[in-house]
């Protein structure tokens, strides 16, 4: 009964990360449209938006890591952060800049469906820097979710392609941010969660967020009288992109990236539903057959992922088990070959 009792216990806990994961996920996403969308809020200045998350979260991240002690920071030289941090902090910056950027031309439903295609950029760069191994069984299956997304494409019915544009671009940035991670920092034994990375990584998204704020967006809200900064809002708005890096840590460190990613597809639906049935956008029936096909590839990805990650730890079981059973025979050999000579004297 008590490790049933653990067993329920452990299971009801994944889900309640999962589900705090989504449901932040999904606020911070509805947030940042409702703020930048002109129908909205009207207040299409997404640099802008972005260095106040950066601002905020690495506000937060310095008293966290330099005041209360929470989290260790990580011994890092000073070659090693420019090298391996500021590519990654410059990459980030674009990625969620020209998301954000995206909010203003596409609905959130079809963002989600465009997103679909993070899987098939990741492995792509994979192979490019020779992280992934190339498979024609992965190719497949990449072309089929390309295929799917292209479908749901076709099929909106406010198609408009500077918004896909940057949303495409995006994509291509946090896929290349998340394979450079593994290769400057992983590959050295450097491992950053959440709150460490907004520590070192934040502050260079503000710098480099910067250039493009001062020449595009600073000159219109220099002259626009009437702007002012609402607190409440950005402020919510703000803690709210903090606390899913938090609940970002939690899930992963808790359960695992794959569980992230598979509740991704649930959140993903779930935004889809929300977009259509409260901030009224169009969803077609193409829409949902291509992001149906892209849905089905992404989640034979995430099995076939699941697999060779049950068959990796499979794998270092038994060599652990043939480590021990090898100690254990040279520990038999040695008494034996002990008590041998004790006879002999």
């Amino acid at each position: 009964m008590a490790v049933s009792d653990g067993v329920v216990k452990k299971i009801v806990l994944s889900y309640t990360y999962v589900a705090i994961w989504i449901f932040l996920s999904f606020t911070v996403i509805v947030y940042n449209k409702y703020i930048l969308d002109r129908k909205m809020y009207n207040w299409p200045y997404p640099i802008s938006l972005t260095m106040i998350h950066m601002a905020f979260c690495s506000s937060l991240a310095y008293i966290l890591v330099r005041v209360l002690k929470v989290v260790e920071p990580v011994q890092m030289s000073r070659d090693l952060y420019l090298k391996s941090v500021v590519p990654i902090g410059a990459l980030y910056s674009l990625s969620l800049w020209f998301s954000n950027s995206a909010y203003i031309y596409l609905s959130v439903s079809f963002i989600q469906m465009l997103k679909a295609l993070m899987p098939v950029a990741v492995y792509s760069i994979g192979v490019m820097f020779k992280k992934e191994t190339f498979k024609n069984e992965t190719m497949a299956n990449m072309v089929s979710i390309s295929l799917g997304v292209a479908i749901a494409a076709y099929g909106e019915a406010k198609f408009d392609a500077w918004g896909v544009t940057l949303q495409l671009l995006a994509v291509a940035f946090e896929a290349t941010r998340l394979v450079l991670i593994q290769i400057l920092l992983n590959s050295k034994g450097i491992s950053l969660n959440p709150i460490t990375s907004l520590y070192y990584i934040a502050p260079c998204c503000l710098v480099f967020l910067s250039v493009p704020w001062i020449i595009m967006e600073y000159p219109s809200l220099r002259d626009n009288s009437s702007f002012h900064l609402d607190f409440a809002i950005f402020g919510t708005n703000s803690a709210c992109a903090f606390a899913l890096n938090l609940a970002v840590f939690l899930l992963v460190g808790k359960t695992s990236a794959l569980t992230m990613n598979v509740a991704g597809v649930v959140k993903d639906w779930l935004l889809i539903a929300f977009s259509w049935s409260v901030i009224k956008d169009t969803v077609t029936p193409i829409n949902l057959i291509g992001y149906g096909l892209a849905f089905l590839g992404v989640a034979y990805y995430n099995h076939c992922k699941l697999q060779a990650l049950k068959a990796s730890e499979a794998q270092k079981k038994a060599q652990q088990g043939d480590e021990e059973a090898g100690r254990l025979l040279e520990q038999k050999d040695g008494d034996g070959t002990g008590r041998k000579n004790d006879n002999q004297n």
